[in-house]
């Protein structure tokens, strides 16, 4: 159980499902209504997951790689 919990493929879904849920609760409040401080602190937030998501699919093609 654990090794599936430790797996690639659970990280990339895990990323994918931060980021649309980030972005989901971005988007609620910002239709609520939100200053600029909300909007930029969304946006962090929004980007942060994002920078995630893409770490999680280049490292470990990365790691794979071989050097020279």
């Amino acid at each position: 159980m654990l090794k599936l919990l430790r797996s690639p493929q659970a990280a990339q879904w895990g990323s994918t499902l931060l980021v649309l849920l980030v972005s989901g609760m971005a988007g609620q409040f910002a239709a609520h209504g939100m200053n600029r401080v909300q909007w930029l602190g969304a946006a962090l937030a929004v980007l942060g997951s994002i920078t995630l998501a893409v770490m999680v699919r280049v490292w470990p093609a990365q790691a794979a790689a071989p050097r020279d």
